[in-house]
C-alpha cells in the first residue's frame, strides 16, 4: 500500500469537528466536476490511492477514469462497503425487497429469489456476497487492490461475535477480486484478536489511531502496546482527532509507530494536500537528516523477503 491515501469524507460533507464546515462542503462539492478536481490536485501531488465510500457518485467518478484511461492508469482506488446512508434511504423508499432488487447485480428475479432465500434462511454468508457483488459492480475496469468492509459492520459482527463472517468475507474478496479484504474499526485490539483466531495473519486494518485517543476503543494504551509488539498492516484515520490536534503534531506522533503503513486524510484544497503529504512522507518515511526511518527500514526488508 501507499504511505499516503486519499479521503473522501470532505467530498460528501462529513465534517466530525463542525457543522458549519459540512454545510460548506456539501456546496463545494455538489458537482462532480469538483471533486474530480481535487482528486487531480492529489494525483499531482503524486497521491496514487483514493479510499472511498460506494456513494452513488462514486459511480460517476468512476465513469471519468474508464473514459481517461491512460491518465489514470496507476491510480487506485479502495472502496469502503456497505455505504450504510444509501441502503438505509433505498429500504424507506423502496422497501427490503425492492432495496435488493435495486441493488443486487445480475438477472433481477434469479437473484432476487437467492436473496430472498438468504434472508429467510438467515444466510448472512450467502447475502454478504450478494451485496459485495452489487457494490463492485461500479469498479469494473477500475484497480482496487484493497476492499474494505466499513466500521458500521466490522464493529457490528465483532460485537456479535459472528467471527466467521470475516473468514468469509476474506476467502471470497482473494478468490473473486484477486484482491486484499480490508478492515474499519472502532476497535483496532479487539479485531485484530478475532481475526488472529481465524488463522487470518498480518490482516490491513484502519482505525482511529491519533494522540489524545479519540474513538480509540480499548484506550490509547492498547492500542500502543498493539502498534509496537503485533504483526498486522495498520492504516492510521482520523489523526487530527476532528480537528483537537495540528497536523504537525498529530502526524508527528503517528511517526513513533514503524508499523503504521499507511495514513488516510481528507483535504478540500491543493495546499491542504501537498502540506499533509509532505508532512506524512517527512514523519513516517524518513529521519530528519533524510535518512530511511525505521519503518522505511522494514518496508525494504520484507519486499526483499517476498
Amino acid at each position: 500500500m501507499d504511505k499516503v491515501l486519499f479521503g473522501d469524507n470532505q467530498f460528501f460533507a462529513v465534517n466530525h469537528s463542525s457543522d458549519e464546515k459540512s454545510r460548506a462542503q456539501a456546496i463545494q462539492f455538489k458537482d462532480d466536476a469538483a471533486i474530480i478536481r481535487v482528486l487531480d490536485q492529489a494525483l499531482d501531488a503524486g497521491i496514487n490511492t483514493f479510499m472511498c465510500t460506494t456513494h452513488d457518485r462514486i459511480g460517476n467518478i468512476c465513469n471519468h477514469m474508464r473514459a481517461n484511461p491512460s491518465k489514470y492508469a496507476d491510480f487506485n482506488i479502495f472502496p469502503c462497503m456497505p455505504y450504510a446512508h444509501k441502503y438505509a434511504n433505498a429500504v424507506t423508499e423502496l422497501g427490503i425487497a425492492g432495496t435488493i432488487k435495486q441493488y443486487v447485480p445480475g438477472n433481477v428475479f434469479s437473484t432476487f429469489a437467492k436473496g430472498g432465500v438468504a434472508f429467510l434462511n438467515k444466510d448472512f454468508i450467502k447475502l454478504m456476497k450478494l451485496l459485495i457483488d452489487a457494490e463492485m459492480k461500479m469498479f469494473n475496469g477500475i484497480n482496487t487492490p484493497v476492499i474494505f468492509i466499513q466500521n458500521v459492520l466490522v464493529d457490528m459482527i465483532l460485537g456479535l461475535k459472528m467471527y466467521e463472517v470475516f473468514q468469509e468475507y476474506d476467502a471470497y474478496i482473494r478468490k473473486k477480486y484477486n484482491a486484499e479484504p480490508g478492515y474499519i474499526t472502532m476497535n483496532m485490539p479487539a479485531l485484530l484478536d478475532a481475526l488472529n483466531s481465524l488463522g487470518i495473519e498480518n490482516p490491513v486494518i484502519c482505525s482511529s489511531i491519533n494522540k489524545i485517543g479519540f474513538r480509540m476503543s480499548g484506550g490509547i494504551e492498547l492500542y500502543e502496546k498493539y502498534l509496537n509488539e503485533k504483526q498486522f498492516r495498520p492504516i492510521a484515520m482520523q489523526v487530527l482527532a476532528a480537528g483537537a490536534l495540528r497536523p504537525k503534531e498529530a502526524i508527528e506522533y503517528l511517526g513513533q509507530f514503524p508499523q503504521i503503513e499507511s495514513v488516510l486524510f481528507g483535504a478540500s484544497s491543493k495546499s491542504h494536500i501537498q502540506e499533509t503529504k509532505d508532512l506524512i512522507e517527512k514523519n513516517l518515511m524518513s529521519g530528519p537528516n533524510g535518512e530511511k526511518s525505521k519503518a522505511q527500514l522494514l518496508n525494504d526488508q520484507a519486499a526483499v523477503k517476498s
